[in-house]
């Protein structure tokens, strides 16, 4: 009879206090984990009927949301030698092209430094170095965010004038320079006729 009753005591989860048991119930204490020891509190019914807290865990992070987007599915191809060695190539290839596509659009007109900070971007999902540096950009930028925002209107319309003439200036060398091309000229026979 006391047999049985320990059974159905230890399914039903009433009875027994954590503590008290036998040397599978150790076991079962090692495997919580130390904070369940620490606190003393009695093991719930839906702990005893799933298993170890591990396992409880272990279930609910594949069941969060927060695992389930794009940093869950690179974890995923993390968990092998080939998927890390794959993805760091991809990545690095991938990045490294935004970033140097979009060094050569800074000096024209468009999202030249947008597409860096993208670059930046993909890269820092595998690389640390490229994670600082993102971080060093971002201070920078708002840094001088902030500082153009302090200045008279005088000084951020100065600003906006030498970007404009920087802008202006490169794109006209640019053109000469690559196509032979010099858009004051054909801008002077447009004009005449």
């Amino acid at each position: 009879m006391a047999i049985s009753d320990g059974v159905r005591d230890t399914q039903d989860g009433a009875g027994r206090p954590s503590g008290a048991g036998d040397a599978g119930d150790a076991g079962a204490a090692e495997a919580e984990g130390p904070a369940m020891r620490e606190t003393g509190d009695a093991e719930s019914p839906s702990m005893r009927e799933t298993g170890d807290a591990e396992a409880v865990k272990a279930e609910a992070a594949e069941r969060s949301p927060i695992r389930s987007g794009l940093h869950g599915r690179l974890d995923a191809i993390r968990s092998t030698r080939a998927g890390r060695l794959t993805l760091k190539i991809v990545i690095g290839t991938l990045g490294g092209v935004l970033v140097v596509a979009g060094l050569i659009m800074v000096p024209f007109p468009g999202p030249g430094w947008a597409v860096v900070f993208a670059g930046l971007a993909v890269l820092a999902l595998e690389f640390h170095w490229a994670h600082r540096l993102l971080e060093f950009g971002k201070r920078t930028l708002s840094a001088w965010m902030v500082w153009l925002g302090r200045q008279h209107l005088a000084v951020k319309g100065l600003v906006i004038l030498v970007a404009a003439a920087t802008a202006t200036a490169i794109v006209y060398f640019g053109v000469k320079l690559s196509f032979g091309v010099d858009l004051v000229l054909e801008a002077q026979k447009l004009l005449i006729r």
